[in-house]
């Protein structure tokens, strides 16, 4: 695990998904974040999200938002 990270919010996200390249699909935030030790509840999160292809970390937190 990360240390100083937990939880789900959206800078602990961006803590998770580091070095990702876009564009992205959801299943590779999911994976990515998987990789980085993301915990479960935020994973739970990911898989929530609309599945789409996401451009950058701003489409990210949008759909990240309303999976919450």
């Amino acid at each position: 695990m990360t240390r100083g990270v937990g939880g789900e919010s959206p800078a602990n996200l961006a803590t998770y998904l580091k070095g990702i390249d876009y564009p992205a699909r959801r299943d590779d935030l999911v994976k990515h974040a998987q990789q980085n030790g993301a915990e479960e509840a935020v994973l739970n999160v990911l898989k929530n999200m609309p599945e789409q292809e996401y451009d950058n970390m701003a489409d990210v937190m949008k759909g990240y938002g309303d999976a919450r």
